[in-house]
């Protein structure tokens, strides 16, 4: 990062990773005493820059989900070095909560809008006894679940198609829309792992289809059941949403252009996949 000072009004992306397990979720609240990522990372920017911000990331997330890979852009008041962001905005936020890069962008680039997908990963404690680690940072599932079966079943997830089944009822996308670039699911030890990427994804979706294939992986249905729901586009005939414990933002994908530093892997993440090239 560099440490000269960048001009007052220049438009700065950042990565931020966060613990979600002690937050109301990514967006700021009106009500008093209510704690969120986004409040947070407000009030530490605008103590580097002596003066109220506002940020804009690339997808809100739920009450205790957490962000390995949460992309942020802010236009700077003030003319900061790239550095002085990260270690100034470091210096007053919780220890649950961190950048790791600032890099000036142009005017035109959006941590929303310029985003051609999202990346998330759902990481599930698969023993009989719950752990005793982790437990803000992963789902359990005390009954042995089939790996290769979920997988199989979240192969008809793939492609442009109506995902109604796994909508949550208070989303408030105007279409139900999505397209699905990639999904797996396999086990490391104990640890069942579902990665799937898209170009957006619906209120609850991941939750909602993890929690089906869950299903599916226990035995109480078969991996054809994913493709019915989806063909039914019935919300109330899926599983249950599962916990957000387990759940990452773990990457978002850009433009080369826009020239931003590639995502590592996280501290649970290891040996995964690749992320962005």
């Amino acid at each position: 990062m560099s440490a000269d000072p960048l001009p007052a009004g220049s438009r700065i992306c950042c990565r931020v990773e966060y613990d979600g397990a002690g937050y109301n979720g990514w967006q700021s609240q009106p009500h008093p005493g209510v704690s969120t990522v986004q409040q947070e990372l407000e009030a530490a920017l605008s103590k580097v820059a002596d003066t109220p911000m506002r940020i804009h990331c690339a997808g809100r997330t739920d009450t205790g989900v957490h962000g390995h890979c949460q992309i942020i852009h802010f236009d700077a008041p003030v003319a900061r070095a790239p550095k002085a962001w990260v270690l100034g905005a470091n210096a007053g936020l919780p220890r649950d909560i961190r950048l790791h890069w600032a890099v000036p962008v142009p005017e035109s680039f959006h941590a929303r809008f310029s985003a051609s997908a999202r990346r998330y990963r759902y990481l599930i404690a698969n023993t009989a006894i719950r752990p005793a680690l982790h437990n803000g940072q992963l789902t359990w599932h005390r009954f042995p679940l089939d790996a290769q079966r979920m997988h199989e079943a979240a192969a008809a997830l793939l492609g442009e198609q109506d995902f109604s089944a796994f909508r949550a009822a208070a989303c408030q996308s105007t279409t139900p829309m999505r397209e699905v670039q990639s999904v797996s699911v396999f086990r490391r030890g104990d640890l069942v792992v579902m990665d799937i990427q898209a170009n957006a994804f619906l209120h609850h979706m991941v939750r909602n289809i993890a929690g089906s294939l869950m299903a599916v992986g226990s035995g109480r249905q078969s991996p054809e059941w994913i493709a019915k729901l989806l063909r039914d586009r019935d919300r109330t005939r899926a599983a249950d949403t599962a916990p957000p414990n387990g759940l990452y933002l773990v990457d978002v994908t850009y433009a080369p252009a826009y020239g931003l530093p590639p995502t590592p892997y996280g501290p649970l993440l290891l040996g995964t996949g690749p992320s962005r090239a």
